[in-house]
Order: C-alpha cells, then sequence, then structure tokens
C-alpha cells in the first residue's frame, strides 16, 4: 500500500480532532462561505429527485462516507473534522409561510441548502516537507447538485473526490492526476465508499511528494517568466487544431494576472531580488490561483497545473522544445 507516513512522528492517542472554523484554511476563496458540519445536518433540507421524491445523497452523508474511509486507512493517527466552503444557496420556506412577505419569515419558517459544496479533511499525522514547508496528507471532495437533473427519477449521483497534500503555510492543495477522481458516479453510500477507498489506495503518494521536491531544482528567471505567462495569455486564443498539439492549459486569464501580481507580491512564493523564481515555488503561484475558481472546477484546474509545472520541468530537464519556454530555456 502506497499510503504511508513520509516523516516520523510520535501519535500521541487515536482520538479526533475537532478543528474549529479558522481563516487560515481558505482552501478555496471564490463566492463561498465556510460552514460547520452541523450546520449541514440540522439547518438544511435534503433535495429530492422530484418524479420519484427519492432523496439525494446529502452532503452531509457524502462528507462523513469520505471521512470514514480515511479513519479506516489511516487508523494510527489523527483524523480533523472537515472544513467545508459552500455556494449558491438555495432558498425556501415551509408550507404555513406561503404568502407571507420575505422579510418577515421567522428563522424556522425558512429552508435552505446548498448548490455547491466543497471539504478537505487533513491527516496531519502522514506529512512531508518541501523547501521548509509542511505539507498535510488531506483528502476532500466537491458536490454540486447543478450537475443532477433533479426534476426526473432517481438516478446516478455526481461526486468529485481527491487526495493529495495541503501547504500549511497558505492552505494551497497539492493534487497528482492520480489522486483525483473528477466524475464519479454512484447510486449509494456504500458505493461512495468503496469507489473512495479504490482511489485512496491507488494513490502514488511516493512519486507525488517526489515529483514535487525535484521542482525546487530547476529555476527560470524574470525574462523566462514574462515569455511563459506571455504565453500562456496567448494559447486562450488559438484556435482548436493549434491548441490540440499542446499542453492542454486550463489556467484562466484572471488567474494568469494573480500569477504575475504574486509573482513579485506573494510573502512565501515571490521571485527574488534578481527575478529567479524555483518551479516548485512558481507551482504554489499556480495553486494559489486555482483558489479563485468556482467550486465547480478548482479540483480540475488545481491538478492541472501541478500537470503544467512538470510539463515545463521535463522540458528543461530533457532539453526538450516547448510551447511555453522561451528557446534558450531548453537549448
Amino acid at each position: 500500500m502506497e499510503l504511508t507516513a513520509v516523516t516520523t512522528q510520535q501519535v500521541v492517542s487515536n482520538q479526533e480532532i475537532e478543528s474549529s472554523i479558522s481563516n487560515n484554511n481558505r482552501f478555496i476563496e471564490a463566492n463561498t462561505q465556510e460552514v460547520s458540519l452541523l450546520h449541514l445536518k440540522k439547518d438544511c433540507i435534503i433535495p429530492v429527485f422530484a418524479k420519484d421524491n427519492e432523496s439525494t445523497i446529502p452532503h452531509f452523508e457524502f462528507i462523513d462516507a469520505v471521512r470514514d474511509t480515511a479513519k479506516q486507512l489511516f487508523p494510527e493517527g489523527t483524523i480533523m473534522m472537515p472544513s467545508i466552503r459552500t455556494s449558491h444557496i438555495i432558498k425556501g420556506r415551509i408550507p404555513s409561510a406561503i404568502g407571507k412577505p420575505a422579510k418577515e419569515l421567522l428563522e424556522h419558517e425558512k429552508t435552505i441548502y446548498y448548490e455547491r459544496m466543497a471539504f478537505i479533511v487533513e491527516i496531519p499525522h502522514i506529512n512531508t516537507n518541501i523547501n521548509n514547508q509542511k505539507l498535510n496528507l488531506t483528502v476532500g471532495g466537491v458536490r454540486s447538485y447543478s450537475e443532477q437533473n433533479l426534476f426526473s427519477k432517481k438516478s446516478i449521483e455526481k461526486f468529485k473526490i481527491f487526495i493529495g497534500f495541503k501547504n500549511m503555510i497558505c492552505c494551497n492543495l497539492c493534487i497528482a492526476t492520480d489522486g483525483l477522481k473528477d466524475d464519479l458516479r454512484v447510486s449509494s453510500i456504500e458505493e461512495l465508499k468503496s469507489k473512495t477507498s479504490e482511489l485512496f489506495l491507488n494513490y502514488k503518494q511516493k512519486e507525488h511528494i517526489h515529483n514535487m521536491r525535484q521542482l525546487q531544482d530547476f529555476t527560470i528567471n524574470q525574462e523566462q517568466f514574462a515569455h511563459m505567462v506571455g504565453k500562456m495569455k496567448l494559447y486562450q486564443h488559438l484556435d482548436k487544431q493549434q491548441k490540440q498539439q499542446l499542453f492542454d492549459l486550463k489556467t484562466t486569464d484572471s488567474q494568469i494576472n494573480a500569477i504575475i501580481k504574486n509573482y513579485v507580491d506573494d510573502a512565501h512564493f515571490r521571485a527574488d531580488d534578481k527575478g529567479y523564481i524555483n518551479l516548485w515555488n512558481l507551482y504554489n503561484l499556480f495553486t494559489d490561483s486555482s483558489k479563485s475558481n468556482y467550486i465547480d472546477n478548482f479540483l480540475s484546474r488545481n491538478c492541472n497545473t501541478y500537470e503544467f509545472v512538470n510539463h515545463l520541468r521535463n522540458s528543461i530537464k530533457n532539453h526538450e522544445h516547448n510551447y511555453f519556454l522561451h528557446k534558450y530555456n531548453v537549448a
């Protein structure tokens, strides 16, 4: 089994650590609000499939399923309580409040649920250090009811799940391709747990860490950085045929602008005084920018940044031509 502790750390007990909601755990930022698991269980209704009134898998059961799977696979240490972020609140009211002005509704007369939800669960006893930064093993997932046809009969439900690392100094998620299941389709909690376990067990943790650590060994200068971001902006305007011959870059224009700004300003990952930046720091500029994406696509774009920076690394290492790199990077 690939999932092993990377650093030696004494585990005092098998107790679960209740993590309080913290401003320092913003693993995603765009258009989201932080909520508690208790709020999802007690205060939110459960959407149903309209034609047969069958229940969907609610957000809190999804979270519990992933966390329970983590507890089974990593029983030797602590499993944190989930950090949860939601968006696109759907409001309603109980039947007795029909016709009542919205401003006069009492709290018990209101109903809500969240169309979109993302969460992470840290497993801090499995960790590593890269560039003097601690990374904790982290699992989590995303659910969006917008991907379901709730006006039909009960059908297969869609989820996204992942396993990777969280950089503890900035909350950036580090997700590799084999650690993400971006289109999981299940019909029950039992099947959800089974597929989650399958993903966690197949994740190549050591290979992921090795690849991230190697990023420290490659550096670009300011001119090379400027060439890269220029080509990234140009890429978005190429036709489909041209794009098919290049890396499938999913970074948006607003993300690119954030990367450029943080290349100068970021407290932890900016370039040095001479404009040099290693690929590990560049990767963290990318992962930080992916936190501005909506819940629906931030995992896939985070994973895409990992593939992209490793694409750059491999071209530099092997002296291969790369559309995004200045020619003397790979000469």
